[in-house]
């Protein structure tokens, strides 16, 4: 079925629509420019709050905070005494985020941490308590980013990966620079073993990947065969 904008117009309509909150922060960061394209649309913001809620959520980490639409998303989303760690290379948007983040009543959930995402991940505890991951940010970081979130995952926790289509590119046999790294991360997403994942063509394209429990790995299928 190809897209037509009357088909668009309609699944979006499906969507509630933003609150005052939200779409003031929509507005400001559209002023922004040509950058405001980093940003999730709205109807990614309701999925992101829906599987937050789903997987009930107490800890969510995500790597690229921008203006703050997707982490004021999956705030709403994250359990009652739950938090949303974010993360970001600059605080240029910080101010921006964080007047959203108060207007919409979700500050108090949320921590911001600027710096380089890598040391910050490979930092947090190396245990299974992530319940909810979100990375929208360098896409070739994405690979590191990835490495470093699935051990620390729960297990049935989420890993969302955005712009996993990167405007068609990724799907390019010749594809360079970001689209390359995107496809890169597509594939090893595709071939690990730990999840079970399934690449959505919401927006820039969503990959949505389960951490497994334990008896799911292959190695633990094998040994419950072979035990009397």
């Amino acid at each position: 079925m190809r897209l037509t904008s009357r088909i668009v117009d309609y699944v979006l309509a499906q969507v509630a629509p933003p609150t005052a909150a939200e779409q003031r922060l929509i507005d400001d960061t559209t002023a922004l420019g040509g950058i405001a394209e980093m940003q999730i649309p709205h109807e990614q913001g309701a999925l992101l709050t829906l599987l937050a809620k789903l997987v009930d959520a107490r800890t969510i980490v995500e790597v690229g905070t921008f203006t703050g639409y997707s982490t004021l998303a999956l705030a709403k989303g994250v359990a009652p005494g739950g938090v949303v760690l974010t993360h970001d290379i600059s605080s240029d948007w910080s101010e921006l985020a964080t007047r959203a983040w108060k207007e919409a009543g979700v500050a108090d959930r949320i921590q911001q941490r600027i710096g380089p995402a890598a040391p910050a991940l490979a930092g947090l505890p190396e245990e299974p308590f992530i319940d909810l991951a979100f990375i929208d940010a360098d896409k070739v970081g994405y690979l590191e980013y990835w490495e470093l979130l699935v051990p620390r995952m729960a297990e049935n926790g989420l890993i969302l990966v955005d712009n996993v289509l990167y405007a068609g590119e990724a799907a390019d046999e010749d594809a360079t620079g970001n689209a390359k790294a995107i496809q890169e991360v597509n594939a090893h997403i595709r071939a690990d073993e730990r999840v079970e994942s399934v690449l959505l063509a919401i927006s820039d394209g969503l990959t949505i990947a389960r951490k497994k429990r334990a008896r799911e790995f292959p190695g633990d299928r094998a040994r419950a065969e072979v035990t009397p």
